[in-house]
């Protein structure tokens, strides 16, 4: 099954791939925000074990994968957890299943939103920088 083929019996059937898209994409961006931009969630997962995957999706290389339990541990320890429960329940799925799709979805929106190799400066983070992944991710894969 590929990455998005189920978003849209996870993220409430009714509303179809492209909405269950834009709703993952939506919390990868929150997670971001929350982090206090790309640099905040580079560290925070740095300083759990995935350092080299986050720089993977940061650099201009091949994004390197991460297990749904490995980001959800990395997220829990981070203090981000919360993040995940919040959206988990807004978007009335489970949240080990939402932690499932955001470690296929979260390498393609921060390589998305560093497209020079190198995450910006500052902390903080639009949303509207993640504008059109949703569409793109569908695109490349087949939906």
């Amino acid at each position: 099954m590929s990455l998005l083929d189920n978003l849209s019996s996870l993220l409430g059937g009714g509303q179809g791939e492209a909405g269950g898209a834009s709703s993952l994409v939506n919390v990868a961006g929150q997670l971001i925000q929350q982090a206090g931009g790309v640099q905040g969630l580079a560290n925070t997962l740095q300083q759990h074990g995935l350092g080299e995957a986050v720089q993977s999706w940061i650099g201009n290389g091949a994004n390197q994968p991460v297990s749904a339990e490995q980001l959800g541990q990395a997220l829990q320890n981070g203090g981000l957890g919360s993040v995940v429960q919040d959206a988990a329940g807004k978007l009335g799925v489970d949240p080990g299943q939402l932690i499932g799709q955001l470690a296929q979805v979260l390498p393609h929106a921060v390589d998305h939103v560093t497209p020079d190799g190198q995450a910006p400066a500052g902390g903080g983070f639009d949303l509207s920088a993640l504008g059109g992944l949703a569409e793109r991710l569908l695109a490349a894969h087949g939906g």
